[in-house]
């Protein structure tokens, strides 16, 4: 219920008092588990990505965030579950697996932090490990425009989110230069798909 009720109400901020640009919405898996991946440089980016997404996305979300009990509960609710950044956190591994095997939508930001410059940075190799493990598509996304949301620079500026085609994870979960490679892919395409959106803004 208050997943649902936030998505509402993004949908109303980002589609209404924003002006936001939607592309690709049909490379986005109608059913079964997938890993959506994107670049990160805002704090508005996780409810930004899925907002106009009919399927639910769960995310991982640094521990700190869950010291407040209250605080807590809201975020679990919005399906956000805890990683110890800087660490193998084997327990957020195991709930991400859990998730995609259910048949969910796990949404996964590869940098593994925001970009302060809004460039594309190098990616981790848990979206690739995780890819391997349960072979399911990863579709990249593409975020654009949200580091400027009450900025001194635009107050309201255009946004847009581009959904690319699916990739998938054809190497072993061993072979760590197969997945340093495949996750490099992945923002690749990010970075492509990140310059069509701001292309497709800019006028």
């Amino acid at each position: 219920m208050i997943y649902a009720i936030f998505k509402v109400l993004c949908r109303f901020f980002f589609g209404k008092i924003l002006s936001t640009k939607i592309i690709g919405t049909e490379n986005l898996p109608k059913e079964g588990g997938f890993i959506l991946a994107a670049n990160h440089v805002s704090n508005w980016d996780p409810p930004f990505l899925g907002t106009f997404m009919e399927r639910e996305v769960c995310y991982m979300g640094k521990e700190e965030l869950f010291k407040n009990p209250v605080f807590a509960y809201f975020v679990r609710a919005l399906h956000v579950f805890p990683v110890k950044r800087g660490a193998a956190d084997k327990t957020a591994v195991k709930t991400a697996l859990k998730i995609i095997k259910a048949g969910k939508c796990f949404g996964i930001f590869p940098e593994g932090t925001r970009s302060k410059t809004g460039k594309i940075g190098k990616p981790e190799p848990g979206v690739s490990l995780i890819a391997a493990m349960t072979k399911v598509p990863v579709i990249p996304a593409a975020i654009v425009g949200t580091e400027k949301i009450f900025s001194g620079e635009s107050k309201f500026p255009p946004l847009a989110v581009v959904y690319g085609e699916p990739l998938q994870f054809t190497g072993t979960s061993k072979d760590k230069t197969e997945l340093a490679n495949f996750a490099q892919k992945i923002m690749d395409e990010v970075a492509r798909l990140k310059e069509f959106g701001e292309k497709s803004i800019a006028g």
